[in-house]
This record gives structure tokens, C-alpha cells and sequence, in this order.
């Protein structure tokens, strides 16, 4: 009862000391050009407008103001037509000409999987990712960081399959681009947390002048040039040796990974949290626990139109973040544009 009578005075609280109705079309008319009007933004930026102002008793100071953001389907695009990490090592294993006859048979197995799940929509074996990771970890080991920095960076230049108009290096959702200028203008740290490749990640969130330390992904065990199999406390580096990615998979970052890397990276309790999949519940209960004022957006990919979507599978989803408390960002409904303007949809070609 206590804490019913809590939260009420602090929903109470909050829209009395909160921003005007004009002053929130003010915000979105600075910050928002690529979003409808929709209750997800709203929820933002009614939660900004409450956290950063003094008098507010939700005020949370710049230092706490924490953010992570999943990245594939939650800023940029996973349905060409699957992810980009899965598209690269399939492209490694199979077709890549400097490695596909030094493939190892595992790894060529999970690259084949990969390929006749996107060609055959043949369904991907349980515990996938974990396969995957595996795999991968093998099939860049022995690559210096700028050497794969440049191998993801290259592949990325292509054209994003499924699109016109885009290469997968441009794939990213305009609308969330501006949330985060959106957020560091209001004193926000975001961060990005990936079940993905974190080399992979820091490559193509460059771009976005995104620093490496706010990026948190899949890891693999990392040695010096000249190392050997000497453990790294034995060891001491040369200043000419490159640091090499090895076979050795640390981390695969997924649901409670994430909480886990979250609390050794950056050491607080995020009081926002983006995401679009079951992947993510994890970071947003670790989120919506904080005891300063919190909130946990997901998106789903309900636009067939703009995007490849299975629209009843993410509207099903939608219901089911809302009755986990979070708030839903629907792609088709709440985006004016996905990609921006010259980007078109069209047929996978294989």
C-alpha cells in the first residue's frame, strides 16, 4: 500500500512539474522531425523533461543519466534478410576467396545453415546464436583488430540486400539517431549493448561518432602478436606487435550476459533502456529495477512496407512488451521514414 501511495505522488508530482503540452511540441519540432506524433515519444520526452529538471523530486544528476541501446533492429536494420553479423560470416565461410577453402567443416556447416535459412527459409537449429559465435570467433582468428576494423568495414560497403539505395555501413533508423542526439544534448551517456561482434559494432557505429569505450558486445579472447600460447601476466608486448583476435569465444552478449557486461563496463544501473527483442528483457528488468526513475522502450518491426517485417509476429510481440511495462515504438506507425528518403524496398537477390 505504502508503495502504491508512493508511486502515485510521483505520477502526481510528475505531471504537474512536467513540460506543457507546447512545450513538448517545442522539443519535437527541435529534436524530432523524423518521428509522428506517438505516445512512445511522448513518454521520452515527458521522462527527460521530469529527470533533468532540478525542482523535479525524479531529478537524476548528469553523472547517472545512463542509457544503453541494443543495436541490430533497435537502431539499425536486421532484416536484410538477417543480421549483419550472420551475413558476413556466411559471406566469409562460402564465398570470401581468402578463406573459404580453409574453412574448418564446423564452421562451413554453420555458414551453410545461415545460408539455406536465407535462401530456403530453412529453420535455424536450436541455440543458434551460440553455434554462431563459436564459429565466427574461428573464422577471424588470426586477424590483427585494424585488419578485421577494415574486413567489416569493406563488407559493409555493399549494398544492404533487400534495399536500393543503402549500404548496410547506411542501414541505420533515422528516427533513433535523433533520440540520441536527443539524449546528449540533455546530459545522457548512452551507450550501445550488443549481441553482436563489439569489433563489429565499433565499425559501423563510427560512423556516428560513437566511441569504442561506449560500445558492449560479443567478445573474443584477444592476444599480443608475438604472444603465443604465454599467458598475458608472463608476457610482455613488444611496441611493433599488433593485438590478433583468437578462436577463443569470452562472452556470446545476450539476455542476462548483457546485465552482466553492463554492471563490469560501466559500473551503474541504466535508468534507460532501447531494445527490440527477447534478447533484451534482461537489460530492461536490470534497467526498470533502478530505484531512481526509469523507463524501457522496445521496437518492433510492424512496417512491411518500409522494411521486411512479419507485421503479425511484431504486433503479437507489442502486446507482450506492454504487459512487461515497457513502452512500444511501433516502426510502421510512430517513424515518418525508416532509412530516409531514396531507399527503397525490394526482393532479396541471392
Amino acid at each position: 500500500m505504502k508503495k502504491y501511495l508512493f508511486l502515485l505522488a510521483v505520477a502526481f508530482t510528475t505531471v504537474f512539474i512536467g513540460c506543457t503540452k507546447d512545450e513538448t511540441q517545442s522539443v519535437k519540432d527541435k529534436y524530432f522531425s523524423q518521428w509522428n506524433d506517438c505516445s512512445a515519444l511522448t513518454a521520452l520526452m515527458q521522462y527527460v523533461d521530469d529527470v533533468t529538471n532540478p525542482s523535479s523530486p525524479n531529478f537524476i544528476p548528469a553523472s547517472d543519466r545512463i542509457a544503453t541501446f541494443d543495436m541490430d533492429g533497435t537502431f539499425i536494420g536486421e532484416l536484410y534478410p538477417t543480421y549483419f553479423e550472420y551475413n558476413l560470416l556466411e559471406y566469409r565461410v562460402l564465398d570470401d576467396p581468402t578463406y573459404r577453402d580453409l574453412a574448418p567443416d564446423s564452421v562451413r556447416e554453420t555458414a551453410q545453415q545461415i545460408r539455406d535459412f536465407v535462401r530456403n527459409g530453412t529453420p535455424l537449429p536450436s541455440h543458434f546464436d551460440m553455434k554462431h559465435a563459436r564459429s565466427a570467433a574461428v573464422a577471424y582468428a588470426g586477424m590483427s583488430i585494424a585488419e578485421f576494423d577494415a574486413y567489416v568495414k569493406a563488407y559493409a560497403a555493399n549494398p544492404a540486400n533487400g534495399f536500393t539505395g543503402m549500404t548496410y555501413a547506411e542501414s541505420f533508423y533515422k528516427p533513433m539517431l535523433e533520440v540520441f542526439k536527443y539524449l546528449e544534448d540533455n546530459g545522457f551517456t548512452y551507450y550501445v549493448v550488443s549481441g553482436s561482434d563489439r569489433f563489429i559494432c565499433r565499425a559501423l557505429v563510427e560512423s556516428l561518432g560513437i566511441e569504442p569505450n561506449r560500445v558492449i558486445g560479443m567478445d573474443v579472447k584477444l592476444v599480443s602478436a608475438s604472444q603465443g600460447s604465454e599467458a598475458g601476466v608472463n608476457y610482455t608486448m613488444g611496441s611493433e606487435e599488433d593485438i590478433i583476435r583468437t578462436n577463443e569465444l569470452i562472452i556470446k552478449n545476450l539476455k542476462t550476459n548483457k546485465v552482466l557486461q553492463i554492471a563490469q563496463e560501466i559500473g551503474k544501473v541504466p535508468v534507460l533502456s532501447f531494445g527490440n527483442s527477447g534478447g533484451d528483457v534482461a537489460m530492461h528488468n536490470y534497467c526498470l529495477s533502478n530505484t531512481l526513475r526509469c523507463e524501457a522502450f522496445m521496437l518492433i518491426a510492424d512496417d512491411d512496407v518500409r522494411d521486411h517485417a512479419n507485421r503479425d509476429k511484431a504486433l503479437a510481440l507489442g502486446e507482450q512488451w506492454r504487459d512487461n511495462g515497457f513502452h512500444v515504438i511501433s516502426m510502421r506507425d510512430d517513424f515518418k521514414t525508416i532509412y530516409g528518403p531514396g531507399v527503397s524496398l525490394v526482393p532479396f537477390s541471392f
